[in-house]
């Protein structure tokens, strides 16, 4: 652990240029994105940490190239899935934690143009987002399960450095051979998991406290995170990044939460169409109420909901998840324009639901009904009209103190009752701050 120590003690982060507000207005005004898992993994079908979960031969996994031929990847396809499903970006995973790179790579030869597909898919990828006018994101996990430094940096100090220097590499020839890329998603800045020890009657276990630990867990230190991002700022200017590389981050992950409202700094609720992020033949699958409310929940506290799909062996989309994603986009082509361009707000979210906000209308978007009334607290000024948008029979009522809401139950939607209140004057509010507390991607920094 000496050399660990040693260069965290050394380490001198630079500081990375922040976007400004209008850089990521396109971020807050998107609200929905598609994320793709897609890999080797998908050939299995069991997942994508397959190869560290069942502990695979590191060349018996990399022979699976031979058989990877990309026969049903159509990115013009996912692109059209995309933008039917009201989606306004997309994030695809360059190389996840197992290594292998869906792009031309001069840093690793474990890559789908030496695979059976023998294609760079990350510029098929970005030239049907374009084609489609989305927004480009593009994945990457710095971390690699083929590094034996990667478990055991101290005792593999040599292949730990190999593993940076490839993770650098590969962020330079994605920021320099795509064009504009409007989104770094990092993910597994992390070195062993948080530490591997081993004692004779536990055997080999992970430290209690890793999602505390500064040594394996919070490691700026050891990828140079702050000068790897200064590259990237440098080398595309207006791209947000995420907080996942050692780095405070543009904007944050919540993973498979949602968690409370913040409007201070953008984010993103990652979470799976299926139950895995990597293909799973037959997994589970949100229904479309659950997909619906997911979005509302998510875009009411004022971040953006990225769903994610995981394409089978050959690439394609499974036919039911390209079914639930167009029913999306059907609901998203009638109320949208209560989500899209809107802030979080003013109202704050409950057990109901939430609200969004644009100049001087709040939409209310009720998704439950605790009681028969829905009370909000009143604003500092007064309703100058309303409307029911999923029906005709709602009564809103102004006291002095509150807002009264009531729907008859044959007047609520199943999904998402909305109602717009109009205000006379557009809304002012001061909004909410929040300290993130989650252990990936080291929160709001170091």
């Amino acid at each position: 652990m000496k050399l660990l120590h040693e260069m965290k003690k050394n380490y001198v982060p630079v500081e990375v240029p922040p976007l400004s507000e209008a850089d990521m207005q396109w971020f807050r005004d998107s609200k929905f994105g598609m994320f793709i898992h897609w890999g080797l993994y998908a050939l299995l079908g069991r997942g994508e940490w397959v190869m560290f979960n069942e502990r695979m031969d590191v060349s018996e996994y990399a022979s699976l190239a031979e058989q990877f031929d990309a026969k049903g990847f159509d990115p013009k396809a996912w692109a059209r899935t995309a933008k039917e499903a009201g989606m306004k970006y997309m994030v695809l995973t360059t190389k996840h934690h197992d290594g292998f790179c869906l792009f031309d790579s001069k840093a690793s030869s474990f890559n789908s143009v030496n695979s059976a597909a023998g294609r760079d898919l990350v510029a098929e990828f970005v030239e049907a987002c374009r084609a489609e006018g989305l927004k480009v994101g593009l994945y990457y996990s710095p971390m690699d399960w083929r590094f034996p430094g990667y478990f055991f940096p101290e005792m593999y100090m040599e292949s730990a450095l190999q593993m940076k220097e490839q993770c650098w590499e590969h962020i330079r020839e994605l920021m320099t051979g795509y064009g504009k890329i409007d989104i770094l998603w990092y993910d597994g800045e992390w070195l062993a998991h948080g530490g591997i020890n081993w004692e004779v009657e536990k055997g080999w276990y992970r430290n209690d406290d890793f999602a505390t630990d500064d040594i394996y867990f919070k490691v700026n230190y050891f990828w140079e995170s702050e000068k790897l991002n200064a590259m990237v700022r440098e080398l595309q200017p207006g791209i947000m990044i995420n907080n996942r590389s050692g780095w405070k981050g543009d904007f944050h992950v919540r993973e498979r939460r949602i968690g409370g409202m913040r409007t201070d700094k953008p984010w993103d609720s990652n979470d799976c169409l299926t139950q895995s992020w990597g293909y799973i033949p037959n997994a589970p699958m949100l229904t479309l109420q659950e997909c619906i409310h997911h979005l509302i929940n998510t875009v009411t506290r004022d971040g953006n909901y990225l769903l994610n799909v995981g394409p089978t062996g050959d690439g394609a989309i499974e036919d039911r998840q390209i079914a639930l994603l167009r029913q999306a986009g059907d609901w998203l082509k009638r109320y949208g324009y209560t989500l899209y361009e809107t802030r979080g707000g003013p109202f704050i979210p409950g057990e109901w639901g939430g609200a969004t906000y644009s100049q001087n209308i709040v939409y209310l978007h009720i998704i439950d009904w605790p009681s028969e009334k829905l009370v909000m607290p009143k604003l500092s000024q007064s309703i100058a009209a309303w409307e029911n948008i999923t029906s005709n029979n709602a009564i809103v009522e102004e006291t002095e103190m509150a807002i009264e809401i009531s729907v008859p139950v044959e007047g609520r939607d199943s999904i998402d009752t909305i109602i717009a209140l109009h205000f006379a004057d557009p809304i002012t509010w001061e909004g909410v701050t929040e300290v993130e507390q989650d252990a990936y991607g080291l929160a709001d920094g170091l």
